[in-house]
């Protein structure tokens, strides 16, 4: 048995389920609004816009979940600064602290880019593209937006809990994760307006080439545990195998299949599904190791 079943678990609940959940929806979103900005001829820019609207805000959230995780919370200033001298508190060899940063610089770029969403004419529209600074803003949030939706796979394999520290996948799971539910969530935000646009194609389009590589991740994933796999042969793994792969990824691509063909225009059904897949994925990962 791998020495990671003998590991004392970190006791994390709903509050780092949501976090893991939301943070991927905060950074995938605002990634993809980045690339439609920067890249879409300004043929995305509705949806573009509304990208940037639901990243702020999520991260909001996201800094308050970790923030009540904390056992002293009035206390999460410490990731920070040091409390004796007030110097920043940045330690590289630390994934907890490289993320604390991350989720703060990702922050404060999301927040620029949501005010210049809010208001896109006079002093406002330099901070989104076409204009040089939001260019600068929209590269360096997109880069800390992806660091951010995949970071959270990353901190869990270097950890000494089963499952979580015997793959080195999770980080790609997550990242592609938030991907497609962040394409899912801007879909259904979207709603008719972006249905039969160009918009809504490519958003879909993307959500399903996401869908296919999540479904390839998670079996890779699966095959790297090796006998750490045994470990799901109960209630965790026919969620896993029901709700994550058959819900939340095969269900979601017949859909989308089935729209395709009869170009019967937008469906509601697909993006919810990946959604609940999604969050079903981070339930999975991380109660099924706090468990063992």
């Amino acid at each position: 048995m791998p020495s990671t079943f003998y590991s004392a678990p970190p006791h994390w609940h709903w509050l780092i389920v949501l976090y893991f959940f939301i943070g991927g929806l905060a950074g995938g979103c605002y990634f993809l609004a980045a690339v439609m900005d920067l890249f879409g001829g300004g043929r995305h820019r509705t949806v573009a816009r509304l990208g940037y609207l639901v990243a702020f805000p999520a991260v909001v959230i996201c800094g308050a979940l970790l923030t009540l995780d904390l056992t002293r919370p009035e206390r999460f200033w410490h990731m920070l600064l040091q409390s004796a001298t007030w110097r920043p508190m940045f330690k590289a060899y630390s994934p907890m602290s490289v993320g604390a940063w991350a989720l703060l610089a990702f922050g404060a770029f999301s927040l620029l880019s949501f005010l210049g969403a809010r208001r896109e004419t006079g002093q406002w529209a330099v901070l989104r593209p076409p204009r040089p600074l939001g260019i600068l803003i929209s590269v360096l949030g997109g880069f800390f937006g992806a660091f951010l939706a995949g970071y959270t796979g990353v901190l869990l394999s270097v950890t000494n809990r089963p499952i979580w520290a015997d793959t080195s996948l999770l980080g790609l799971v997550f990242l592609v994760s938030g991907a497609s539910t962040s394409a899912a969530l801007l879909t259904l935000l979207g709603g008719s307006r972006v249905a039969s646009a160009d918009t809504g194609r490519a958003l879909a389009r993307f959500d399903r080439w996401m869908l296919v590589l999540e479904l390839l991740a998670l079996v890779a994933l699966v095959a790297s545990l090796g006998v750490v796999a045994r470990a799901w042969l109960d209630a965790w793994g026919a969620l896993f195998a029901l709700g994550v792969v058959g819900v939340g990824i095969l269900a979601p691509l017949v859909l989308y299949a089935r729209t395709r063909e009869a170009a019967a225009g937008h469906s509601a059904l697909a993006p919810v599904l990946v959604l609940v897949g999604g969050l079903l994925l981070r339930v999975v990962v991380i109660f099924s190791a706090e468990g063992l």
